[in-house]
């Protein structure tokens, strides 16, 4: 490792020697010519030799404890100080090279001593500037950080609008679909559903007029909890136009969605293509999976279409059809999944009482 480092300051200590002696070359030249400058140049880096070849040890030795009194001093300051100060210094420096482009056009100064003096002030001013203000850094930078982050929510595009159809409001699952966070966007009430409901709540027909009052508390519920509800004046209407015609058009001028939980209106829309979201096929999706040979304990609550089955329902409505559950009907029983059916309407479970496979009755 010495010889190497006196290696290195051998070939720095020649190369400076080199140097100097060719700055001073057109005087040597002019009193000596040519040949005096070459003997001064070969003296000139045999003497940077010689000195860089003696300086390099304790030049190194003092670099090495330097450096270390440098990195044990850092290393009791705090890493915000460092941070800022870095920080302070390097915009310091920026300023100083900046400023300093003008003044190397100052005559005799301005090459050498100006810019450096700009390097020293600015650099100096910046890094005591940076650790003064190291306690203002953090809240800045989160006030920075979330102005960004509002300007990114401002772009960001809002979800397409969604009407509401009549069907979907009364169903009142539309609510907790809201509340869970699967559906977003404005959800818009045509004036013609509003007006629909209004005249359902005031029907003469007990069942009809508690459908009407639930979807209008269901609204009610949405628009003051959820704030996700906004009723939209849809014009005038043609005299006559059904409400189901009503939502297809505005969905086509707005380039809205619709959510439903009529069968026929989701076809239609499908027809036109409009985009319909429909909260049974939502339902059906996140149903359990259910597979033949599964065991599933149901409630048989009445006659099947079939001679001798037996229907009952999960709690989630799905219908349980049992072959030979007849006899069984008003009991809890215990049966085995045979087949599973996915109909438009819904999903139907054919079953069997687990007793006939225990007894190996054929399935």
């Amino acid at each position: 490792m010495r010889r190497l480092i006196r290696g290195v300051g051998l070939v720095l200590g020649a190369l400076i020697g080199y140097q100097v002696t060719e700055t001073f070359r057109p005087l040597i030249v002019q009193r000596g010519g040519d040949g005096l400058h070459l003997a001064v140049l070969v003296i000139g880096v045999e003497l940077g030799a010689a000195a860089g070849a003696l300086l390099s040890q304790p030049i190194a030795r003092w670099f090495v404890e330097s450096m270390g009194r440098a990195l044990r001093r850092l290393g009791e300051v705090p890493l915000r100080d460092v941070v800022s100060g870095a920080i302070g210094l390097v915009a310091g420096l920026l300023v100083a090279f900046l400023v300093s482009l003008p003044l190397q056009r100052v005559p005799v100064i301005g090459e050498y001593i100006l810019p450096i003096a700009a390097v020293l002030a600015f650099g100096y001013l910046g890094l005591h500037l940076g650790l003064q203000r190291r306690d203002d850094a953090p809240a800045a930078f989160a006030h920075m950080v979330e102005r960004m982050s509002r300007e990114r929510r401002s772009r960001r595009p809002a979800g397409s609008p969604k009407l509401l159809d009549t069907s979907a409001i009364i169903d009142g699952r539309i609510a907790d679909i809201c509340r869970a966070g699967f559906l977003e966007g404005p959800l818009l009430v045509p004036r013609s559903v509003l007006a629909e409901l209004q005249h359902i709540a005031d029907s003469g027909d007990t069942l009809r007029r508690n459908r009407g009052r639930r979807g209008l508390d269901v609204l009610d519920t949405m628009q003051r909890e959820l704030r996700m509800v906004e009723v939209y004046d849809d014009g005038d209407a043609p005299p006559g136009e059904p409400v189901d015609a009503q939502l297809t058009r505005l969905a086509v001028a707005l380039g809205a969605a619709i959510v439903t939980t009529d069968y026929n209106l989701n076809k239609v829309a499908g027809l036109q293509s409009i985009r319909a979201l429909n909260v049974n096929e939502l339902a059906n999706a996140i149903k359990p999976v259910t597979l033949p040979g599964e065991d599933l304990t149901v409630h048989l609550i009445k006659d099947g279409k079939e001679p001798g089955q037996g229907v009952g329902y999960l709690e989630d409505g799905t219908m349980i059809v049992v072959e030979g559950g007849k006899k069984y009907i008003g009991e809890t029983l215990e049966t085995v999944v045979t087949s599973v059916l996915q109909t438009a309407a819904g999903r139907m479970i054919f079953a069997r009482p687990k007793s006939l496979e225990r007894n190996g009755a054929p399935r």
